[in-house]
């Protein structure tokens, strides 16, 4: 029961919150990210689904594209006329060789097509990945300017500073929250389709989560360190 994400549970303290930050900030843009994110949620479950399932017309079209192959190459052979006894040696190095190379790249046609499947969905999950690492850049910008120095020594250009200690922290932590369910909705990926490059893609998007919530729990315990 607890041994994998259960992605309805993970949707809705999503959902609860995107509510929490648009009660206590509901006119800040980080209303409009975690949406976004949600946004992204929804349709997390149904894509990793569909990628994870077996492509059964392409299985087919492959299984029916090798047997044909096999068929072809049989029956080449049985048409042709093969009398050891009047091929010298030397002749028959040539003919080996050619063989050997044949063997080679239907070897590798068939690697080619069995993989296929495989690499199609990997292209697909990564596509995906890529959006979580998008998002998580995204809610990264909306912590750069948030912290509590001192006004004084503004410029023209310095970034207006009106939340409280408290709102600052609320504010930080909700950015923290959102990094650490976008990890995990990029981990339902790696769930359902247990492929090493995948399972690399989904610890990056990991590491990059929590890279950006230290640096956001770095702000937060200076500010509890200055209200102490």
């Amino acid at each position: 029961m607890y041994r994998q994400l259960n992605f309805q549970k993970t949707h809705l303290t999503l959902q609860c919150l995107k509510q929490r930050i648009t009660e206590r900030f509901p006119k800040s843009s980080l209303v409009e990210v975690c949406a976004e994110l949600e946004a992204l949620s929804s349709e997390t479950e149904e894509k990793a689904k569909h990628i994870a399932e077996p492509n059964t017309t392409l299985r087919t079209i492959i299984g029916f594209t090798i047997v044909s192959a096999l068929i072809l190459i049989g029956v080449s052979i049985s048409m042709m006329e093969f009398k050891p006894q009047k091929i010298a040696i030397q002749e028959m190095l040539p003919l080996i060789d050619a063989v050997l190379n044949e063997i080679i790249i239907f070897g590798a046609a068939i690697f080619f097509l069995v993989t296929l499947e495989a690499r199609i969905k990997r292209a697909k999950a990564l596509k995906a990945l890529h959006e979580f690492r998008a998002i998580a850049h995204v809610i990264d910008m909306h912590q750069l300017t948030k912290d509590n120095e001192d006004q004084a020594n503004n410029t023209a250009s310095s970034p207006l500073r009106s939340m409280s200690n408290y709102e600052l922290s609320r504010y930080l932590d909700y950015c923290s929250e959102m990094l650490s369910l976008t990890g995990k909705l990029a981990a339902y990926y790696a769930q359902n389709m247990p492929d090493a490059e995948v399972l690399s893609a989904v610890n990056d998007v990991e590491d990059l989560c929590n890279s950006f919530a230290r640096k956001i729990w770095q702000k937060i315990m200076i500010i509890k360190q200055q209200e102490s």
